[in-house]
């Protein structure tokens, strides 16, 4: 498990909800890994209680599994999960770049053009953890350049299923398509072009299913039913 800094605002559940969170997204807590309330909650210098709270909503998210007498375990990739989250960010991000094409403003354009500016250099680095960090950022900028933040905060629990396999596919398959992709949707909102922005977004979105086939291949104990 990796440490991750507390924010000043945070009560300990919130801490520990987005440090639990966090590592199960990013794999550092692997699927199938068991999880022990005592170690999160003395790693992490907070109490059981807010631990326990962030297990259990993690377990109604189907991200922690739950089995008495036996622990805790991260839940282990479930493909109907991922197929369900990404059908619902294709749609979203679809209806959302092309609310960019009409609203982004010179200042969203300018930080979306920062991003990627900073993706190129990372991608030089082949720092795969910045990539992904930036390559969300980049998604939610467009989201706020459509006005739409607030749903982009709201499907996130559902996409931690997805981006498992988009942390593994970093890792393994280091797929150097996607800072092009950025590239290309970032002018067609430039450009106002609606029709490339939706064609760019279900291109980027459908290069999962041939990553996926490579993991399962690589990380089998990590995936249910394989």
């Amino acid at each position: 498990m990796e440490k991750i800094e507390r924010l000043g605002l945070e009560t300990a559940r919130e801490y520990a909800l987005r440090a639990i969170t966090e590592n199960i997204q990013s794999t550092a807590l692997e699927p199938g890994q068991a999880i022990s309330e005592n170690e999160i909650s003395s790693f992490l210098g907070v109490s059981r209680t807010p631990v326990r709270e962030a297990i259990q909503e993690l377990h109604k998210a189907a991200l922690i599994e739950i089995y008495p007498q036996r622990g805790s375990y991260v839940s282990l990739i479930n493909a109907q999960y991922v197929e369900e989250a990404v059908f619902l960010r294709k749609v979203l991000d679809i209806a959302v770049i092309e609310e960019a094409c009409d609203l982004a403003t010179e200042d969203d354009i300018k930080q979306l053009e920062e991003n990627i500016a900073l993706q190129e250099f990372y991608l030089e680095k082949d720092n795969t953890q910045k990539i992904f960090e930036l390559d969300n950022e980049f998604h939610r900028m467009i989201y706020v350049a459509a006005k739409k933040e607030t749903i982009h905060h709201m499907r996130r629990s559902l996409m931690i299923h997805f981006d498992r396999v988009r942390t593994l596919a970093m890792l393994t398959v280091k797929d150097k398509k996607i800072v092009d992709d950025h590239r290309i949707m970032l002018k067609a909102i430039k450009d106002k072009d609606k029709a490339k922005a939706r064609e760019i977004v279900e291109k980027h979105l459908n290069r999962y299913r041939v990553d996926q086939e490579e993991l399962i291949k690589t990380y089998p104990q990590f995936f249910e039913n394989t």
